[in-house]
């Protein structure tokens, strides 16, 4: 059995083309059949499927985990009322933990994607994840040189800042990444995927994270 069908994938699409209040107060009942209630499904039985990744409770609940669709548009230019793809953290702190040391899901109208890595740090934070790939260029080459890795991620993205403080000079010479201040991947397959079956659709998101696990661990760990 699948956790959403084509009519999950037609309604974000619509509304992707109609983002206003009218047409989605229309199409309310659409949203809570085919996306909202699948969803919260999807995610608590996601979350039950990323536990054996973790050495500790994840203790989180779908509502901890998914975002809403509704958009805080009060600082911004683009005033679209809704998000146009469903996406939820499952990670100890759910989404109010910037630092994913689990996954971000988002399913959107083209594409299934999972994120993983380091988001949104703190100047704190940022110091002491480059020391600790300063202090450990050769694993951390190791980990983003992995096959499996390069294969379904790619590499690590993210903003970096032009310039770094003078004791990291040589080693961003030797690993230009420490100009990042951001450290996360993404992986992404067609929207279709999200019809598999729903066992299927599980193990195809769970493997992707023990692909980056290692790497996510190991930034992780230079966040204290």
């Amino acid at each position: 059995m699948s956790y959403f069908t084509d009519n999950t994938i037609q309604f974000l699409q619509a509304l992707s083309r109609n983002n206003n209040r009218e047409w989605f107060q229309q199409h309310k009942s659409d949203y809570l059949h085919y996306a909202k209630e699948p969803f919260e499904l999807f995610v608590q039985d996601l979350i039950a499927a990323m536990q054996p990744y973790f050495d500790y409770n994840l203790a989180l609940t779908p509502k901890e985990a998914i975002f809403r669709i509704y958009r805080d548009v009060r600082f911004s230019a683009d005033k679209s009322p809704y998000k146009t793809h469903l996406g939820a953290v499952v990670t100890p702190g759910g989404r109010k933990q910037p630092a994913i040391q689990g996954i971000y899901l988002e399913i959107n109208p083209t594409e299934l994607r999972v994120y993983s890595g380091l988001y949104k740090l703190t100047t704190n934070e940022l110091k002491n994840v480059r020391n600790q790939i300063a202090y450990n260029l050769e694993t951390f080459a190791n980990l983003i040189s992995d096959k499996r890795f390069r294969k379904l991620f790619g590499e690590i993205r993210g903003d970096k800042n032009k310039r770094l403080p003078k004791d990291l000079l040589a080693d961003a010479d030797q690993q230009p990444l420490l100009y990042n201040k951001q450290f996360y991947y993404f992986t992404a397959w067609p929207v279709a995927v999200i019809t598999e079956p729903g066992e299927q659709l599980l193990k195809r998101i769970t493997a992707a994270f023990e692909v980056c696990q290692p790497l996510t661990d190991f930034l992780y760990e230079g966040l204290s």
